[in-house]
């Protein structure tokens, strides 16, 4: 049956093909920004994840892993120096001994305290074969010594003497809390450091090393571990890898908790970093 409608005129097909043409490039236009979105967000991720390469690189320069650096003579995995029986440091950990491992800062007067407090008992429990002390010199209080960063600069001599003079290291330990300086000073200059480890018999041939800096990076990694299993104060005791949760400034009570953990736990609580630390009562 033949229809009543009226065939389109060639304008109406002009406009037609018009409206369609511009359809057409309305529809490019809208694929073309998509596309230019999508090459700017994907430019964009890329930046950023550049961008977060480069903070990490930067972030992690300056701090040297601990299996990298060079470690004084008998330091246990999680850059302990142990002493033996005999007051020798670096000796090897014997098996079924509490093994105490004591994380300290010079510079830090909590420290020196823990020292006047509890120094003989360690040193009594060590002697007797009760107890391995394995000592952590670390330096969270560079920011303590008016940019002299005191507390690595001991601790580096300290590392030294325990590689070059392992029968003195514990005698320099004890020197060195015993001439404190106070905090927030300048802190003991090198010649003093040095004057101090002659003075419990260290040699200069040993002390003129000092300057030298060998153990610094050491010392460096040494405390970025620590801070990395939770050590963030200082004095930090461990007592066969879990943290001391009585309180050392009563007389006597870490020697009780020492002698109470017996043998309880392997001297291998001490090669490797434990997963939590608590800081003791008042510790810087």
């Amino acid at each position: 049956m033949p229809t009543n409608d009226p065939k389109p005129t060639k304008a109406d097909r002009r406009d037609a093909a018009r409206a369609k043409a511009q359809a057409l490039r309305e529809e490019q236009l809208k694929r073309e920004q998509r596309r230019r979105v999508y090459l700017v967000s994907g430019a964009v991720a890329i930046l950023a994840a550049i961008a977060i390469v480069v903070v990490v690189v930067i972030g992690n320069s300056g701090k040297p892993a601990l299996s990298k650096v060079a470690a004084p003579a008998g330091v246990t995995a999680n850059a302990g120096i142990p002493i033996g029986p005999d007051g020798v440091a670096g000796k090897a950990i014997p098996a079924g001994v509490v093994v105490v491992d004591l994380y300290t800062d010079f510079m830090c007067p909590v420290c020196g305290a823990f020292e006047q407090q509890n120094g003989a008992d360690l040193d009594a429990l060590s002697k007797a074969g009760t107890a391995t002390i394995v000592y952590h010199p670390i330096s969270i209080l560079d920011g303590a010594s008016n940019g002299t960063n005191y507390s690595t600069r001991a601790a580096q001599a300290a590392a030294v003497v325990a590689d070059q003079d392992p029968a003195l290291y514990l005698a320099f330990d004890e020197a060195l809390f015993a001439n404190q300086p106070k905090e927030n000073t300048s802190g003991l200059t090198n010649g003093q450091i040095e004057q101090i480890a002659q003075g419990v018999g260290v040699p200069s041939s040993v002390t003129a090393t000092f300057a030298d800096g060998k153990f610094v990076d050491w010392v460096t990694a040494a405390t970025e571990d620590a801070s990395k299993n939770g050590v963030g104060g200082t004095p930090t005791v461990k007592i066969n890898g879990k943290v001391f949760g009585g309180n050392w400034q009563t007389a006597g009570e870490l020697k009780a908790a020492i002698v109470a953990a017996g043998g309880s736990a392997s001297g291998a609580a001490s090669s490797t970093p434990s997963a939590s630390s608590t800081p003791s009562p008042s510790a810087s």
